[in-house]
């Protein structure tokens, strides 16, 4: 690749860091898959203090505006009250809008967690409002655990690498729940809640994070525009 210059060093500083996976450009539309399950509204592994929701409205306030500026973004959310069947909870709050950053962080702040995991379906519907299978997109799952509602995130993730034109989802762990069966996201190859199959079958990343800074920087990451696709 020919050297940039200073022209690379000035998109970078004005578009965030650039991310490690390869993704669509800004060009292309993202959602964000919000977990809203029970467990949110609990502390994170082995301390007494805030819970998990508090830092991750934190996390929101501060990535959002930034993020939002460059690529339109939709929102997901799984779990909060109001639906007969907490395995159902899955809402489209918006599909991909520009300037979206005041409604996120609104949905966020507003949200009151509650009920089970249904993260398959929950990316499933993103993905769809998506168009995958037409056009390039973005799905970026924030998620404190594993699928709890029967879904098979490693066969959606096959379903979406081979259907879809460019569909790249991204998988972040926020301060994840234990398990006595290992590390909530990361099980055993043969299971059907492995959360990170999604990610891997579509050329996504896969991030744990357990602060504030750490899921700020890894939603700047997931979301970031790609510099060179503006430079080439």
């Amino acid at each position: 690749m020919a050297k940039a210059g200073k022209g690379l060093a000035l998109a970078a500083a004005l578009l965030g860091p650039l991310s490690t996976a390869a993704e669509p450009s800004c060009i292309s539309d993202a959602i964000i898959v919000f977990d809203g399950s029970a467990s949110m509204s609990e502390p994170a592994p082995g301390t007494e203090g805030e819970p998990r929701i508090v830092a991750a409205r934190e996390a929101v306030r501060r990535a959002m505006p930034e993020i939002a500026a460059w690529r339109r973004l939709g929102l997901v959310t799984y779990g909060p009250q109001g639906h007969p069947k907490s395995c159902d909870s899955v809402d489209l709050r918006f599909p991909p809008v520009q300037d979206a950053a005041p409604r996120i962080i609104g949905e966020v702040e507003a949200l009151r967690p509650d009920g089970d995991t249904p993260l398959t379906s929950a990316v499933r519907r993103a993905a769809d409002a998506l168009d995958y299978t037409a056009k390039p997109g973005v799905v970026v799952l924030v998620t404190d655990g594993r699928e709890t509602c029967g879904g098979s995130p490693c066969a959606l993730g096959a379903e979406l690498a081979a259907k879809g034109a460019g569909l790249i989802v991204h998988v972040i762990g926020f301060q994840l729940q234990p398990d006595l069966e290992g590390h909530p996201l990361f099980r055993p190859d043969n299971s059907v809640h492995k959360a990170d199959c999604m990610a891997e079958k579509t050329g996504g990343l896969v991030v744990t994070t357990e602060t504030v800074e750490e899921l700020v920087e890894a939603l700047r990451e997931t979301l970031a525009c790609p510099v060179v696709s503006l430079l080439e």
